[in-house]
């Protein structure tokens, strides 16, 4: 476990956690992961006595510090909360301190969602001292995944484990960008240290991934008499086939891959009006797909995500080509300092896919001279561009005016 003091603890209770989590020791002997201490996310109510990222799972650690020392705590997460048999009272007449966490909770989460962070499990932890012997919950609440516990060594231990139950582990470059998302000040942890912490290494994955090669089948030269054999051949490459089949489906589930292709989306209704998705993509790395003065920002800033997408709709039977490009940065302060760049005329863009070749039959053949709308909305920036897909081009144009906007509300991810 690597722990990133960034800020004191709220709380009492918060330097029980730090010293629970410090016996674990470094790298993944028995746990691993990476804790956030005296933490506020971007957007968060309230600072954290910590954020724990692990490689299954996301732990918020709220502090709540009782009057007293407790044999006995009764603690729902919708009801009074009791020390000994008797109501804890709060200055604020809260009858529940879980209610808090649980908003934190779920700041987090959206937090991570909203940057397009990996899709853990986000679950909570209510640290509570200076002492605590027993804490009864329902079994309701407990698989809602939230745990009140005294932090011992041994009890948040066993929290984490409970809580942390991703079906496959994060690697360590999705760990490197939640840490960013969670805590923007500051580097996150290198690869190789969050490695050693637990993280997949997805490279090594992918090197280690077994291959086949099937052998290139010559067609017989053309003659009746051949035909026996050409039968035997196209036969004994069938079995070979079925045989690979065979063997692939006895692999565990978790090798296992679909062939089935995901469905995609016929159409995307947005005030009544029918968008067809066009092709999407999604890269880590921004600066690469922009130009002008966007890329200079980006070459000097961190930039989570870029997804891009394109549409196509008709503005009395004309055509119209939609193309988007979102960019997910660390907070919204950030994404207003790039809106305000790329805002400006003659500042650069993203480039479309239509421009690195990845148009669509009876599409434009480029977005020069576009109808343009650049918003941000939290930490997301959005450039949208709208051209008939024949004919000139005029970016005052009211009915691709009234497209850009609409298509504000397209999503920037198909599929």
């Amino acid at each position: 476990m690597r722990l990133i003091r960034l800020g004191t603890e709220p709380s009492a209770v918060g330097a029980d956690v730090r010293a629970a989590l410090s016996t674990w020791g470094t790298g993944d002997a028995v746990l691993g992961g990476v804790a956030l201490l005296g933490v506020r996310p971007p957007d968060s109510p309230r600072d954290l006595d910590a954020v724990i990222v692990l490689p299954r799972g996301v732990l918020v650690v709220v502090g709540v510090d009782l009057p007293d020392p407790a044999m006995r705590l009764e603690a729902p997460l919708n009801g009074q909360w009791k020390i000994d048999g008797w109501p804890l009272t709060r200055p604020d007449g809260a009858t529940s301190p879980a209610a808090e966490a649980l908003a934190a909770t779920t700041a987090v989460a959206r937090r991570i969602q909203d940057m397009r962070g990996e899709p853990l499990p986000v679950t909570t932890v209510v640290a509570v001292g200076p002492y605590v012997g027993q804490v009864v919950q329902s079994t309701v609440d407990l698989n809602r995944g939230v745990r009140v516990l005294h932090p011992k060594p041994t009890t948040l231990l066993a929290a984490a484990r409970e809580l942390a139950t991703s079906d496959r582990p994060c690697s360590a470059e999705h760990a490197a960008k939640l840490v960013a998302v969670l805590a923007p000040t500051g580097a996150p942890p290198t690869r190789q240290h969050l490695i050693a912490e637990g993280f997949s290494d997805a490279a090594a994955d992918l090197a280690s991934a077994s291959t086949m090669l099937l052998p290139k089948v010559t067609p017989a030269p053309a003659g009746r008499k051949l035909l026996p054999y050409a039968a035997g051949a196209v036969v004994a490459v069938l079995l070979v086939i079925a045989l690979i089949v065979s063997l692939s489906s006895g692999d565990t589930a978790d090798s296992s891959t679909s062939t089935t292709p995901t469905p995609q989306p016929t159409t995307v209704v947005v005030d009544g009006r029918n968008f067809s998705p066009r092709g999407a993509d999604r890269t880590d790395d921004c600066a690469s797909h922009a130009f002008g003065d966007v890329r200079g920002w980006l070459t000097g800033h961190l930039c989570m995500q870029l997804r891009r997408a394109q549409y196509e709709t008709t503005v009395d039977g004309r055509k119209v080509g939609v193309a988007i490009a979102e960019l997910s940065l660390p907070d919204a302060t950030r994404a207003g300092e790039l809106h305000a760049v790329a805002s400006a005329a003659g500042s650069g863009g993203v480039t479309t896919l239509v421009k690195e070749g990845k148009g669509w039959p009876g599409g434009p053949a480029t977005f020069d001279r576009s109808a343009i709308r650049v918003s941000a909305k939290g930490a997301q920036l959005r450039i949208t561009q709208v051209v008939w897909t024949e004919g000139e081009q005029d970016p005052a144009d009211p009915k691709l005016a009234e497209i850009a906007d609409q298509a504000l509300r397209l999503p920037a991810s198909q599929g």
